[in-house]
């Protein structure tokens, strides 16, 4: 099938979302790449389930992701992919995708460079599927910089044009099972075969 219809196919089922940042400093109050992110995320039609701020440490990003893992469809972070000693994002989310989409990062630094120009290579922002610890990696998760810009390119110019497409091919399409393998007799050793 075409990805024009796979994109038909999956088109009217909002997706179950969660917004988490990544910041020592940010607060509720003043945390506007999380509030892009929610805001942007509700106005596509999708349901956010979850938000939260966490901070800029491992074990609280890694137990807040394994928390969402197969209970939302999709997982976006804002903050921790750059190269500061206290990134800590893409580390965690690099150990817990199973199945990664290096094409998020790849186009998000495309589309950065076009606007940032050479910092664009500071940014480390990743995608995958990942699940819980025993389970199959059903939930995407995008990992997006900090910034308010970066935040906005990723989810207006990559994540919500085809995030429906995203999780339609991920985890609503039904696994296709190979056909069955012919039954041969089995003959009997020594029988001249």
């Amino acid at each position: 099938m075409s990805a024009d219809l796979h994109r038909t196919l999956a088109r009217d089922t909002p997706v179950a979302c969660a917004v988490v940042t990544a910041s020592d400093s940010r607060t509720e109050a003043d945390d506007t790449s999380g509030k892009l992110l929610c805001d942007g995320v509700r106005e596509a039609g999708h349901t956010l389930e979850f938000y939260r701020i966490v901070p800029d440490d491992g074990e609280a990003i890694r137990a807040v992701l394994l928390h969402l893992a197969g209970r939302v469809e999709a997982v976006i972070t804002t903050g921790g992919t750059g190269i500061g000693r206290r990134d800590r994002t893409i580390e965690v989310a690099d150990r817990l995708i199973q199945k990664p989409l290096p094409g998020f990062g790849e186009l998000f630094r495309m589309l950065s460079y076009d606007e940032i120009g050479a910092a664009a290579m500071l940014s480390r922002a990743t995608a995958g599927l990942y699940g819980p610890e025993d389970g199959d990696p059903e939930t995407l998760l995008f990992c997006c910089p900090g910034s308010t810009a970066a935040v906005d390119l990723a989810l207006h110019r990559l994540i919500l044009p085809d995030l429906q497409h995203l999780v339609w091919e991920a985890v609503r399409q039904p696994a296709a099972k190979p056909p069955p393998r012919p039954q041969f007799p089995v003959e009997p050793a020594g029988s001249g075969l």
